[in-house]
């Protein structure tokens, strides 16, 4: 993986959205079905809306019915890192952007079984689709 890349929150304020703001660098959560990407069934590779970094490949999104994009596993091994997250009284493993750290969401161990198990439960304004990639 490249360099971190760090920003002041000036300047991630002025790049992003307030939404984007708030989810990624706030550590925020979209509305359920209220992003795109839901029904997205092209080729592509999805990025970090942050740093560009690319994160999932749409060949690895199902559909799991909690309102945001799910995918069975990452782009890459090292694309995106994991924490522990005791936020709002619940034990879930938080998933970041492993470049420049922004929030994309939470991976949960109730994916479709013949993969790999996982659900990457990833807010849309995180990222951003390029088609054809």
């Amino acid at each position: 993986m490249r360099k971190k890349v760090e920003k002041s929150e000036a300047e991630w304020r002025e790049q992003l959205t307030p939404e984007q703001y708030h989810v990624t660098r706030e550590k925020g959560t979209e509305r359920p079905f209220s992003g795109d990407y839901g029904t997205t069934d092209e080729h592509g590779i999805y990025h970090c809306v942050c740093c560009h970094a690319p994160l999932f490949e749409n060949e690895h999104k199902f559909n799991a019915g909690c309102g945001w994009p799910s995918f069975d596993r990452p782009l890459a091994s090292g694309c995106v890192e994991q924490q522990a997250d005791s936020s709002h009284g619940m034990q879930r493993i938080e998933v970041l952007c492993a470049r420049c750290d922004a929030h994309l969401g939470h991976v949960f161990p109730d994916g479709p079984q013949e993969t790999t198990g996982q659900r990457y439960c990833i807010n849309s304004v995180a990222i951003d689709f390029h088609p054809g990639e």
